[in-house]
C-alpha cells in the first residue's frame, strides 16, 4: 500500500511528500476543516486562513468574530469556534506546539478521538489508525464486513488497526483515505487498478460495491420560524445581531428571530418573541433551509421603526453593504436576500 501511495498520491495543500514531516498545524487544520466538508471546498478556504494565520499563534492572536467571518459557507460553525479555541490554548499553555500523542491532543479543545488519531498519525508519524469515510469503505469491502454502519464502526476500526504498519503510520492512513477517494469510490470501483484486488473478499463476492451498508434513515423533521427584518426609519440601517455563543450557529451574527420550532408551532407564540411589538407585515414566500437534523421554513415580518425606538433595541445596526462585515450563516443569508426582493423598498 505504501509503494502504491507513493506513486498514485494527491497531492493536497496540506500535505507533506510521502516520507517527509508535515507541519502539525497545517494538519491539525486540515483536518478540523475536512470534517462533514469535501477536500475541494476546504482547498480555498485552507490556503486562505494560512495567509491570514500563518502559524497557530497567529491564529490564536485573531479576534473571533475574524475567523467566524472567514469560515463562512464551511458551515457547522462551532468547528470554528473550538479551532480557535484550541489554537488559545496551543499558544498559551503549549507555547505553540502540539502535543505529539493521541491523549495529550485529546485534551485539547474541538478534537475527539478521530481527529487525534489522525494528527498523532500524520503529523508525528505515531502508531496510530485514523478511521474517516473514505477508509470505512476500503476496509468494510476488503474484509466483506456486512453489518450496516454505524453498527461496524468497532469492527472496521479493529480490523484498520491491525493493518496498520510499524513504518510510516502516517502515510499509510492518507494511503487508504485516497484509495477510497480515488480508487474504491463510493460508486462503481475500479476494483481492476486497486492494489489490493486480489485480496478484496468483497470483490471475490461481487458485493463491494454495496458496502458499506447502511441503516436507513429516518426523515428530517421540519421546523418554522419568524425573522424580523427591522429597518430604521432616518437611515434604513437594518438590525442585526449576535447569537449566543453556545448551541447552533453560536457566536454569529442574526437577523433577529423567533425559535425554531415543531411545524404546528402556533404563531402567536413566535411573534410574542419579536425583539419589538411593532406593525409587522409578512413578506411573501418562505425561506428555506436544511441542517444536519432538520429542515427549516423561515417566514419574513418585516417593520420600519422611529429612531427613538429602533435605538432602544439591542444589537448593531447596519447599512445592506455593511451586512458583508458581519459573519452571518447561510440561512441568514438567504433571509436578507428574501428580505431585499420582497421587502418594501
Amino acid at each position: 500500500m505504501l509503494e502504491w501511495y507513493d506513486r498514485h498520491h494527491r497531492t493536497l495543500p496540506w500535505r507533506s511528500e510521502p516520507g517527509d514531516t508535515p507541519d502539525p498545524y497545517h494538519v491539525w487544520l486540515s483536518e478540523i476543516m475536512l470534517q462533514q466538508t469535501t477536500v475541494q471546498t476546504v482547498g480555498p478556504y485552507f490556503a486562505a486562513f494560512l495567509k491570514r494565520w500563518p502559524t497557530v499563534t497567529d491564529l490564536a492572536n485573531a479576534e473571533l468574530d475574524d475567523v467566524l467571518h472567514a469560515w463562512q459557507g464551511l458551515g457547522y460553525y462551532a468547528r470554528a469556534r473550538n479551532l480557535h479555541k484550541c489554537a488559545k490554548v496551543v499558544a498559551s499553555e503549549y507555547d505553540g506546539v502540539f502535543p505529539d500523542t493521541e491523549e495529550g491532543l485529546l485534551k485539547l479543545p474541538g478534537i475527539g478521538p478521530y481527529t487525534a488519531c489522525a494528527v498523532a498519525a500524520i503529523a508525528f508519524n505515531r502508531h496510530a489508525s485514523p478511521v474517516d469515510g473514505n477508509i470505512e469503505r476500503v476496509i468494510s469491502r476488503l474484509f466483506a464486513l456486512e453489518t450496516p454502519l454505524p453498527d461496524v464502526k468497532p469492527e472496521i476500526k479493529e480490523k484498520s488497526a491491525a493493518l496498520t504498519p510499524a513504518d510510516r503510520p502516517g502515510d499509510y492512513a492518507q494511503a487508504l483515505m485516497d484509495l477510497g477517494a480515488t480508487v474504491c469510490t463510493p460508486r462503481n470501483p475500479a476494483c481492476a487498478i486497486c492494489p489490493w484486488q486480489a485480496d478484496c473478499e468483497g470483490r471475490k463476492s461481487g458485493i463491494a460495491p454495496d458496502l458499506p451498508k447502511k441503516l436507513k434513515k429516518e426523515p428530517k423533521p421540519t421546523r418554522v420560524g419568524y425573522a424580523f427584518w427591522i429597518r430604521r426609519e432616518d437611515d434604513g440601517r437594518i438590525l442585526v445581531r449576535r447569537r449566543p455563543e453556545k448551541g447552533l450557529l453560536g457566536g454569529l451574527y442574526e437577523v433577529p428571530g423567533s425559535d425554531w420550532r415543531a411545524i404546528d408551532a402556533p404563531d402567536d407564540v413566535m411573534l410574542s418573541e419579536a425583539p419589538v411589538s411593532a406593525n409587522w407585515s409578512e413578506l411573501d414566500g418562505t425561506v428555506g433551509h436544511t441542517f444536519t437534523h432538520f429542515h427549516l421554513n423561515v417566514s419574513v415580518l418585516a417593520t420600519t421603526l422611529p429612531v427613538a425606538d429602533a435605538d432602544k433595541l439591542d444589537g448593531s445596526w447596519t447599512t445592506i453593504d455593511g451586512l458583508s462585515d458581519f459573519a452571518l450563516p447561510t440561512i441568514m443569508k438567504k433571509i436578507v436576500r428574501h428580505a431585499l426582493k420582497y421587502g418594501p423598498a
